[in-house]
């Protein structure tokens, strides 16, 4: 690798260190970024990632080392005082206000104002769609973010730190929620933000994304750093090996057995959009026992949206819902619950953790009574093995399950969801998005763990907008676009350009059974 000129370079870590209830998360790191260029960072969930970046930004102190920027020592005593400084950061979880507007999110804590007459919201309006119009985000600032989906909720975030005319840029998993199209715009983004010699960090798990947008790469492995170059001298191998010290490719291999019979259907599934029209369209779908049943399509497709009404969530939807050859009639999710069907939701934070319980607790929470005695008394030893069995089928890293499910890394705290959902030993289990935030080795444990379900028996439905993992891991693939099916497809005779061609017909009046 060529020599990097010391001009080039706006911030180092210089010997950082950064210790939590004795864990080391960041052990003696030096990294350098450069203006005008896409340093991107990788490596598994837990490597040190975030906890790098959140020193960065202010969020967090280094517990060892120093920060230099621009030569100078500095000292951010918070985000407030990194945004000072020129450093901005999009995060992984999104952090927004759901009761107010996209402007007002974006301009909290430096209103607009207008002398004594106070915020002048009409100029917030006008400056936040410029914002949005250059991610070509197609959102109105005056929107209320919480009737956003996840994906616009992530273009809201990126506005926001494109708002601040940063110097150094941090992006934390910036795609997981977008659309290959709302991709390519971000990526254009970057583009002009580099020509304008703005450092941009970009933390992806998709490597080929990585690929593609990087100039300079640094790969973390337990907390340290393991490899720096410049992307155009490596290949998606070095970066796999980097990582996690091997070739291993990142979908598990998927194991033969026969499927039984019919698990589950969904008959005519509809749900109405506030806005008119519907959000799922006339939906059936049928899964075996031991089936992987794939759902594919882009954000807006309705796949959320179908798992909502098929676990209760949606009280006014329509159709008809069987576990077995047993209807449910019931309305409500506990019951649904009771009946067999778990939800693996695609928001982690908000739909699938109690974030001020701890590790243990969240994982034991939807399953407390099969855990009690006498039917009020909670079994303390037989909750402790639950507990030790669920970390240790899903190589949870947990050193301490009572530790704060806040303090773990995003990928564990996704598998944490996934442990929660499978301990209700379910008949049926929903997966939307599973992937998503979770890097090359926490992937492959996660499908293995699908893949093993299957094999004992268990009906999967998992929604992905990733064509790769869909193909690697479906028994059948289900294609949606604008609440519809509009083609099911055996994963023997299924291609990619199959798959994106069918996405694109929701307006085709297709039914399919699947």
């Amino acid at each position: 690798m060529a020599e990097i000129e010391e001009g080039d370079i706006i911030l180092k870590l210089d010997d950082v260190t950064k210790v939590y209830s004795g864990i080391v998360a960041v052990k003696h790191a030096n990294l350098a970024l450069r203006r005008g260029a896409v340093n991107v960072l990788v490596g598994e969930n837990g490597a040190g990632k975030s906890t790098l970046m959140r020193m960065i930004a202010g969020v967090e102190k280094p517990s060892l080392g120093r920060i230099l920027l621009e030569g100078k020592e500095v000292e951010f005593n918070s985000p407030a005082d990194a945004q000072k400084h020129g450093i901005g950061m999009v995060f992984q979880e999104l952090n927004l206000f759901g009761n107010l507007s996209v402007a007002e999110n974006i301009f909290a804590t430096r209103e607009i104002v207008r002398g004594v007459r106070g915020i002048d919201h009409k100029a917030q309006v006008e400056r936040a769609n410029h914002y949005l119009d250059k991610l070509d985000a197609g959102i109105s600032a005056e929107t209320m973010v919480e009737d956003l989906p996840i994906g616009q909720q992530q273009l809201v975030e990126i506005a926001k730190a494109i708002s601040l005319d940063t110097r150094i840029l941090i992006l934390d998993e910036p795609t997981s929620a977008l659309s290959a199209a709302e991709v390519d715009i971000l990526f254009k983004v970057i583009g002009e933000l580099k020509a304008q010699g703005v450092a941009i960090v970009y933390i992806s798990h998709r490597l080929e994304e990585l690929m593609r947008i990087g100039d300079y790469i640094t790969v973390l492995r337990d907390g340290q750093i393991t490899g720096q170059a410049m992307v155009k001298d490596i290949d998606t191998k070095w970066i796999v090996r980097s990582m996690i010290g091997s070739d291993a490719k990142d979908f598990a291999k998927s194991v033969d057995h026969k499927l039984g019979g019919e698990a589950f259907r969904a008959e005519d599934i509809s749900l109405p959009r506030k806005t008119g029209g519907l959000a799922v369209d006339h939906v059936s779908i049928s899964v075996r026992a031991g089936e992987v049943l794939g759902i594919y399509g882009l954000m807006g497709a309705g796949r959320s949206e179908f798992f909502e009404c098929v676990m209760g969530q949606h009280p006014h939807s329509t159709g008809r819902i069987f576990v077995g050859a047993k209807e449910i009639i019931e309305r409500d999710t506990p019951a649904r619950i009771k009946r067999g069907l778990a939800l693996i939701p695609e928001d982690r934070q908000r739909e699938g953790l109690v974030q001020v319980l701890s590790i243990a607790a969240n994982l034991t929470l939807a399953s407390l009574q099969k855990l009690t005695r006498f039917g009020f008394h909670i079994s303390g030893q037989r909750e402790q093995a639950a507990i030790r069995e669920a970390i240790n089928d899903l190589s949870i890293k947990a050193p301490n399950p009572e530790f704060d499910v806040t303090s773990m890394s995003g990928g564990n705290q996704q598998k944490v969801v996934i442990g929660k959902a499978l301990m209700t030993n379910p008949k049926v289990l929903l997966m939307d998005e599973p992937s998503r935030g979770i890097d090359v080795g926490a992937k492959a444990d996660v499908f293995r763990t699908m893949r093993r379900l299957a094999g004992e028996g268990l009906a999967i439905l998992f929604s992905t907008s990733d064509l790769e993992e869909v193909m690697a891991l479906s028994d059948r693939i289900a294609v949606m676009s604008n609440g519809k099916i509009t083609k099911v497809i055996d994963r023997a005779e299924a291609t990619e350009e199959m798959i994106v061609k069918a996405a694109s017909e929701g307006h085709k009046s297709t039914r399919e059974f699947a």
